[in-house]
């Protein structure tokens, strides 16, 4: 098994590799299609990582992904399963590249949202459809009898 690259994105500017070592891989039989090879064949991946102890992550990175991934954390250990596709090699290709994904949108920072008002012409139109509106609801009103 090769590093796992992560590619450049915001958080990590140089990517992120985590080495093989890290990385567990575990084999088992997946259910869904397959025919008679699925009761036979290994062909369910599962990786883990422990974010902890990875030598990928820079002390920010990690405390930044440990917050963000919690749910899905075992302590610190993150598993990622593939079972979709019949062949190991092909499961373990998708676990992989989800692993990267869901690193790579992990370390991103959040980006503060920044408050904006409404534009000018926004707020006209938005007082013009009111009063069309209203205009529209006045003309549907019975007729006043007057005396």
């Amino acid at each position: 098994m090769d590093d796992l690259y992560v590619p450049a994105g915001p958080g990590a500017p140089h990517g992120l590799r985590v080495p093989a070592s890290e990385i567990v891989e575990q084999f088992s039989r997946a259910s869904g299609p397959g025919g008679q090879g699925v009761n036979t064949t290994d062909s369910r991946v599962q990786l883990s990582i422990d974010l902890g102890t990875t030598t990928a992550l820079t002390p920010p990175q990690r405390r930044r992904v440990i917050e963000r991934l919690t749910t899905r954390l075992s302590g610190t250990v993150l598993t990622i399963s593939a079972s979709e596709q019949r062949s190991q090699r092909q499961n373990r290709a998708a676990a992989r590249a989800r692993l990267a994904t869901l690193l790579r949108d992990a370390v991103a920072p959040r980006v503060e949202r920044r408050p904006t008002r409404p534009t000018k012409g926004s707020q006209h139109r938005r007082l013009a459809s009111k009063r069309q509106r209203a205009v529209t609801k006045l003309s549907r009103r019975k007729p006043r009898d007057s005396d």
